[in-house]
């Protein structure tokens, strides 16, 4: 499932080339994804201004003219692909978008755990699917203080912890391993015992890796595509994840492997503790 640097590289990818343009025509092919369709979804955006693009989690917040956003989120194989106008629309094309350039925006999405909604810019904040998210890691004044906040009264283990949307928006398996290796902190510490400086090193490790996945467009380890159709290339990079017995780069101790609620979580047992 694509990550905040993926969802984030989508955005900067769509920012640059829908602000600005009117929707003339919207095809939705299928009434449902991982949930149904928002009621006159094609006609309420029929005709809409996209004034901008932004990104809350892992959801891409399309704003319209008329105050709505397009609140889209990718699933696991979900992929926004623009260009021109195709000569035949493939199976996977549930929605189609026809902008005002001729030029065409097409929501693709093979196994279909995606999901577009249609919601009051206004009202974002108190949505069912935002209420309780918690703080950027990209945003201003993201640091060790405001981990600590989000971390205080936690018992579970403190991968756990950042992989949980109410602590942290955004972050999942691949960018929690890695960020946990550069904090060298192990994904089995209790998140209690977490001390105030190590919280603000694992802030640093966490923006420094968001960061550095953004400029490489994301991991495409799987079906992750840019909103132009390429792949990322962070995955050449990885440090821990998915790296189960080769070497740690700083110890030369093999990288192990756990499952921690059902998900691999990748890490030095002697530079990480």
């Amino acid at each position: 499932m694509p990550e905040l640097p993926e969802v984030e590289t989508v955005v900067r990818g769509l920012r640059s080339q829908l602000v600005g343009l009117t929707i003339t025509r919207v095809e939705q092919r299928r009434p449902d994804l991982r949930e149904k369709f928002p009621a006159r979804f094609a006609g309420r955006l029929q005709g809409r201004r996209i004034d901008s693009v932004e990104r809350r989690a892992k959801y891409i917040l399309i704003g319209l003219a008329d105050a709505n956003l397009l609140v889209v989120h990718l699933g696991m194989t979900g992929q926004f692909v623009i260009g021109a106008k195709p000569n035949a629309i493939g199976p996977h094309d549930h929605v189609v978008i026809t902008l005002d350039n001729d030029r065409v925006l097409r929501f693709n999405d093979v196994r279909r755990f995606g999901l577009m909604d249609i919601v009051p810019a206004a009202q974002l904040g108190s949505h069912k699917r935002f209420k309780g998210i918690g703080p950027e890691p990209l945003a201003d004044g993201f640091g060790g203080a405001v981990l600590e906040a989000a971390f205080k009264g936690r018992k579970g283990p403190i991968k756990a912890a950042l992989l949980d949307q109410r602590n942290l928006a955004g972050i999942g398996n691949i960018y929690a391993s890695e960020a946990l290796y550069r904090a060298r902190i192990s994904p089995k510490r209790r998140t209690g015992t977490v001390t105030r400086e190590r919280a603000a090193l694992l802030a640093t490790s966490i923006r420094e890796v968001l960061e550095k996945a953004v400029a490489a467009g994301g991991s495409s380890a799987r079906d992750y595509v840019n909103a132009d159709g390429e792949q990322g290339y962070f995955q050449t990079e990885w440090v821990v994840y998915d790296r189960e017995g080769k070497p740690c780069p700083s110890c030369r101790a093999p990288i192990k492997r756990i499952v921690q609620s059902g998900r691999s979580t990748f890490y030095c047992s002697k530079c990480q503790r």
